[in-house]
């Protein structure tokens, strides 16, 4: 299936990234979309690990490959280091989202580059605990790795201790920030340089989204998010989602009503609990959801399945899981992964060490999938697509990213359904 942004995959490590925020620096960053889940059950201390397909590979030959899906999740290095890791963030590692994305890039720079790699599961899956995650980069670390890939906002906590045991390792926080050596947010403590912290703009994929289901003509939408609510990423995804579909509602003279939930996505994972509430969405009506939350998605295709609904997936172009995903509100998590591993062995991880990058429209690494096989729209078009994209890569199209204001804000088209 071709992506947009897989396009510029050579150059990933060129293309220029805006850094954003008070921990901002000017960085440069590529592009490209992918996410995850697993099935397999990755353990922080094995030294090899097969992946679901039964493959595993030896370390050390440069591969010249660019599709992820062809390099093996497991290997087996010669020497027995693993130079590139990756801890995952809550839920399968091929979860076709966060997880899986994030790993792609891994796995994409070290074929590249004829680097060894590896994936670390924390012990205890869903309810794993800093004390779990802070063991599975340990182990990386005590398996030879340079840089160690944390993926997810709930690395924050070990991730600070790891950075701070492990000095001479350099750390990629995605969906991160730059952090430093004092928990308490009170206290300004000295910046860890040896934590990168890469961000996305998701409002503003997921403005791209609301816009265009709207302007395709569907006036029941839904929005289901992972994290409880207390994700900062899956938080913007919705805001962005709400304020697309309301400036969509506005151009049409029409009002569009929207269901919008944390409901039964604390963990990101599939449950007979979140398919019967979006059942229910469906069955009284609305006509899409946004799935945005990983192995959610499981769950919300399995309903607008049965009730021949739609669906919007998240992080990566999902159009390949299911005939009713009308469209993906991407970012780039493999390219932003190689131009971030790629900062650690061409010796410039000083100029992204200690600071937030924060990716967007400007930088390609936000946007929908516009291939054949993955535009599913009837009425709106790629033109028009394009011609919006362009006005936020321009900045004549700001979409704001303080989602505390998503319900105090009076939408002029969008009736809002909290629940």
């Amino acid at each position: 299936m071709k992506k947009l942004l897989a396009l510029l995959l050579a150059m990933a490590m060129m293309v220029a990234l805006v850094a954003c925020g008070g921990n901002g620096g000017n960085n440069t960053a590529g592009n490209q979309t992918d996410d995850t889940t697993q099935n397999d059950t990755g353990n922080a201390g094995n030294d090899a690990q097969t992946d679901e397909g039964g493959e595993e590979t030896t370390g050390g030959d440069a591969a010249a490959v660019t599709n992820a899906d062809d390099i093996p999740d497991s290997m087996t290095s010669e020497d027995g280091k693993y130079q590139v890791a990756f801890v995952t963030d809550v839920g399968q590692l091929k979860d076709k989202s966060f997880n899986q994305g994030t790993y792609d890039g891994v796995k994409l720079y070290a074929a590249a580059n004829g680097l060894s790699y590896k994936y670390y599961q924390p012990a205890g899956g869903n309810e794993a605990t800093d004390d779990d995650r802070y063991e599975a980069m340990k182990a990386a670390v005590d398996a030879g790795a340079d840089v160690v890939v944390c993926a997810g906002y709930l690395q924050e906590t070990a991730l600070r201790q790891a950075a701070i045991d492990f000095p001479d390792t350099k750390f990629v926080f995605i969906d991160g920030y730059a952090l430093d050596d004092d928990p308490d947010p009170e206290v300004e403590g000295n910046i860890l340089t040896n934590v990168a912290g890469i961000a996305f703009m998701e409002q503003q994929a997921g403005y791209l989204a609301g816009y265009a289901a709207v302007m395709d003509g569907f006036t029941k939408l839904g929005f289901s998010g992972g994290g409880g609510g207390t994700n900062p990423a899956c938080c913007r995804f919705g805001y962005g989602y709400v304020q697309g579909a309301n400036a969509a509602a506005a151009e049409l003279d029409v009002t569009v009503d929207m269901n919008y939930s944390w409901e039964h996505g604390a963990t990101f994972s599939a449950s007979p609990e979140l398919q019967t509430m979006i059942n229910g969405w469906y069955a009284n009506g609305t006509e899409i959801v946004f799935a945005c939350g990983g192995s959610m998605f499981q769950s919300i295709s399995a309903a607008a399945s049965a009730n021949e609904g739609y669906v919007i997936g998240v992080d990566v172009d999902q159009s390949g899981e299911s005939e009713y995903v009308l469209t993906s509100a991407m970012k780039g998590l493999a390219d932003a992964v190689q131009w971030a591993v790629g900062h650690v062995y061409d010796e410039t991880f000083d100029e992204i060490g200690g600071t937030t990058t924060s990716l967007g429209a400007e930088d390609n690494a936000v946007q929908l999938p516009t291939s054949d096989e993955s535009w599913r729209f009837e009425t709106f078009t790629v033109e028009e697509y394009k011609a919006l994209y362009q006005q936020m890569v321009d900045g004549t199209l700001v979409v704001d990213d303080d989602y505390s204001k998503l319900e105090t804000t009076e939408w002029s088209n969008v009736t809002l359904n909290v629940i």
